[in-house]
């Protein structure tokens, strides 16, 4: 890869506030191209967009879009066609690029290892960039979370390696055509984009099919993805094995399959141990070590790196002190597999109890998975449900759908446990401190503004 093979590019990209566009902002201007910005309001990402001498104006404005005719506008899939700076951009008849068009011409410029997955993909991405660099390696990486350990989701290295979190819900997983594909679950989850399971395998077939080395989790419904050509070759089907909790820490041996050709390198039997609760972040690092030794890193060194690994932002975040001495962690799960392994992950710390603290998002995904979901909440002590994050849905397409669907179907799992409404954050934040104890740990979970209520526990704690 040159310095700057972008250099002389300009880019003005809609919805930067977000994780995925603001990263690949960053990147792109890493690259050498001249990049603005702009977004609807603030967010977390802004300050890294900000850091790397991106000017972005909050508020959308036909005025936003930069004078020139060899501007590039790159919108994310947010962006409505009727925003006044497509507007803007069409009248001038500048080019109008997506979101999957830019990622797509930033992998192109490295080599590159790509993780994809329903669940996992976030905190296996961090891994193996904590991997990668524990082994003195520096790559650039995209990831959807905040990594605790550089305070940013993006960065440009200088290994030529580029570390991905592809993401199938709108198949743009499939324009990072890896060199290492990481898969860790496949499960139906986008309904607006797969019109079934099917269709998915499919996807992730494709995603797997061009790549030189593979990394799938061991489990029987992966084993249908992998067929014909996909079980020759590199292929390594990972696990953990061993597993041994001892306080906050896991150690464990990463067990790989590398059974199908074999040529091919295993390295089972590499131990690891990490300071992440939760069985499942034992197989995130498994297929982060896998990873990290097909890109040739050194898989002792890498392995070793990830007992200093220190999470990312809203996957099992500990956020501080609640009410009555209670723990307060932040966590994205949205799915009901997520929500069980949050749960379940916060058992092994053997708090006092575990009070879930969820608030769902989409209407679809909580209509169509109200049984699972309830099934899921029911194994916490105290469930606490919030109204619907609606995201890009509208309430009046989903009639009868809310926060008490989940409720509901939470308190018929639940065995007599308590199940407390709680339709707003404020509601949460004015209620939740008299039903908290010492030794709690409360889990605030979902994909939306659920954050907001584990940051004002904390804060109302002093």
């Amino acid at each position: 890869m040159s310095s700057a093979p972008w250099s002389g590019r300009r880019l003005h990209v809609l919805g930067i506030a977000g994780a995925g566009m603001s990263a690949l902002a960053v990147l792109a201007k890493g690259l050498g191209a001249e990049v603005t910005g702009s977004d609807r309001g603030e967010s977390r990402y802004l300050a890294g967009v900000r850091e790397a001498g991106i000017p972005v104006s909050v508020g959308h404005d036909a005025a936003n879009v930069p004078d020139g005719d060899d501007l590039v506008v790159v919108s994310s899939t947010a962006i409505p066609e009727d925003n006044p700076e497509r507007a803007e951009a069409r009248r001038r008849g500048l080019p109008d690029r997506s979101r999957h068009q830019l990622l797509r011409e930033v992998c192109a410029e490295h080599r590159v290892i790509a993780v994809a997955g329903a669940h996992g993909k976030t905190t296996t991405s961090a891994m193996v960039v904590h991997a990668l660099q524990g082994a003195g390696e520096d790559p650039s990486y995209l990831v959807g979370g905040i990594l605790h350990a550089t305070g940013h989701n993006v960065h440009v290295g200088t290994s030529g390696w580029l570390v991905v979190e592809a993401d199938e819900s709108d198949r743009s997983f499939l324009e990072t055509h890896p060199e290492v594909a990481v898969v860790t679950s496949v499960e139906l989850d986008h309904h607006g984009t797969y019109e079934g399971l099917a269709g998915l395998e499919d996807a992730f077939r494709e995603f797997l099919g061009g790549a030189r080395h593979r990394v799938v989790w061991d489990r029987p419904s992966l084993d249908r993805v992998l067929d014909g050509d996909l079980r020759a070759g590199s292929t390594h089907r990972y696990d953990a094995a061993h597993v041994d909790v001892i306080d906050a820490a896991q150690r464990f041996e990463v067990r790989d399959r590398a059974d199908a050709d074999p040529g091919t390198v295993s390295w089972d039997g590499t131990a690891v141990t990490l300071g992440q609760p939760g069985l499942h972040n034992a197989w995130n690092a498994a297929a982060a070590v896998l990873a990290a030794a097909a890109s040739g890193a050194d898989v002792t060194r890498a392995a070793a790196a990830l007992a200093t690994f220190p999470g990312t932002g809203r996957r099992f975040d500990r956020v501080g002190t609640g009410p009555a001495g209670s723990e307060i962690v932040d966590d994205y799960a949205h799915h009901p597999t997520e929500v069980a392994a949050t749960i379940r992950a916060a058992r092994t710390l053997r708090p006092g109890r575990v009070v879930a603290v969820f608030q769902p998002h989409l209407f679809s995904r909580t209509q169509m998975l109200a049984a699972e979901f309830g099934a899921a909440l029911a194994e916490a002590d105290l469930v606490c449900v919030l109204d619907v994050y609606p995201a890009r849905e509208r309430a009046e397409d989903f009639s009868g759908v809310t926060g008490l669907t989940l409720a509901r179907t939470a308190a018929d799992a639940a065995d007599g446990r308590p199940i407390v409404l709680l339709p707003t954050i404020q509601d949460a934040l004015e209620r939740l401190p008299a039903l908290l104890r010492e030794g709690d740990l409360v889990l605030c979970m979902g994909a939306g503004d659920v954050d907001a209520v584990a940051r004002g526990l904390v804060a109302a704690a002093g």
